[in-house]
């Protein structure tokens, strides 16, 4: 299924009904009086986070949602029928910002979350409301109110435990098929991965987390280069981020593990500065075809920088269960925080 994380719609709620002017006439009421009834309410739009969804893809093909108006009023004091809400159903994770002023209106990060959008219309009175003393046969009624109507965005933004980062091509695939059932596509080129992509990770004595594979991002990200400034978004919600770099080596001179490190959290920043408190777990992959004299001199480079370096490799499997352990510790100390 395609993946579609942003998408703008129109939204309508229904019109109140129209209040009437009536009187009766019927056998031996001679003096029946005013009988008009209220117009109903119109029916209001209202978004709904659903679990069984994992895309704004249906918002591609539709972007135009109204709500039924209310019925007008009868005779004999009867009531116009109020019309239907509508319910929309979202992600769960999805954000709503008014599309005029970026606003923002709602975020649905719970099941079953809901937020009415666009409030339906008041049904009008009708003439029998408005008999007085001094005038018993009104023949004033009220119009509905018109109902609610609104231009928004939605955003979605992935609600997983763990995010991977790092440049295209570091691994990143190849780590999240390795330890979970999600089936990226993997290949040798550049941004291989073009939508996030989620996976359950399931350790022993039945302890489990949702980790997401963002895609790769590169220098100028936040400014829009490369893929980063679409996906972005996905990481803000993570508790735990996952960093992978590798040996200068596979990538080339001109880049290095911590010049790579420097560069994706300079992107995070320029971005959302409060990811910088988020735990990170850098993990130097590749060591299958890395020096061992390399790999003690990136160790030691950030641990300079007080910042320890685990070494695995995705395509083999070595390292990847005390990476795992180490993303649970800092999930078991972000959860009770």
């Amino acid at each position: 299924m395609q993946f579609i994380d942003e998408a703008t719609i129109h939204v309508k709620a229904g019109d109140g009904g129209n209040g009437i002017a009536a009187f009766r006439r019927e056998d031996g009421v001679p003096r029946g009086g005013p009988s008009g009834g209220d117009g109903g309410n119109g029916g209001s739009v209202i978004v709904v986070a659903d679990t069984s969804l994992s895309s704004l893809l249906d918002f591609k093909y539709k972007r135009h949602y109204k709500a039924p108006r209310g019925e007008d009023g009868r005779n004999k004091d009867q009531y116009g029928a109020a019309g239907d809400d509508l319910v929309i159903r979202v992600p769960v994770g999805t954000v709503i910002y008014a599309d005029d002023t970026g606003e923002q209106l709602a975020d649905l990060s719970e099941p079953d979350a809901r937020f009415v959008l666009a409030q339906g219309g008041i049904g009008g009175r009708g003439n029998k409301h408005f008999a007085t003393p001094w005038n018993q046969a009104p023949r004033t009624a009220e119009p509905g109110t018109p109902g609610e109507e609104r231009t928004v965005r939605l955003e979605l933004k992935l609600l997983a435990d763990v995010g991977l980062l790092g440049f295209p091509n570091v691994g990143k695939s190849t780590f999240i098929s390795h330890v979970s059932r999600a089936r990226p596509k993997i290949a040798d080129y550049p941004f291989t991965t073009l939508t996030p992509n989620l996976g359950v990770v399931r350790l022993s004595d039945e302890r489990s987390f949702v980790i997401a594979d963002i895609p790769g991002l590169i220098e100028g990200a936040s400014e829009g280069a490369g893929l980063g400034h679409q996906f972005l978004r996905h990481v803000e919600r993570c508790r735990v981020l996952l960093h992978i770099v590798e040996d200068t080596f596979t990538t080339g001179p001109e880049r290095s593990p911590v010049r790579d490190y420097d560069v994706i959290n300079a992107e995070l920043a320029r971005y959302a500065p409060g990811l910088a408190h988020v735990p990170q777990v850098v993990v130097l992959n590749k060591i299958d075809a890395t020096e061992p004299e390399a790999v003690a001199a990136h160790e030691q480079a950030f641990a300079d920088r007080g910042v320890e370096l685990l070494t695995m490799s995705a395509a083999t499997g070595e390292g990847l269960a005390e990476v795992l352990e180490r993303l649970w510790s800092h999930l078991v100390r972000a959860r009770g925080a």
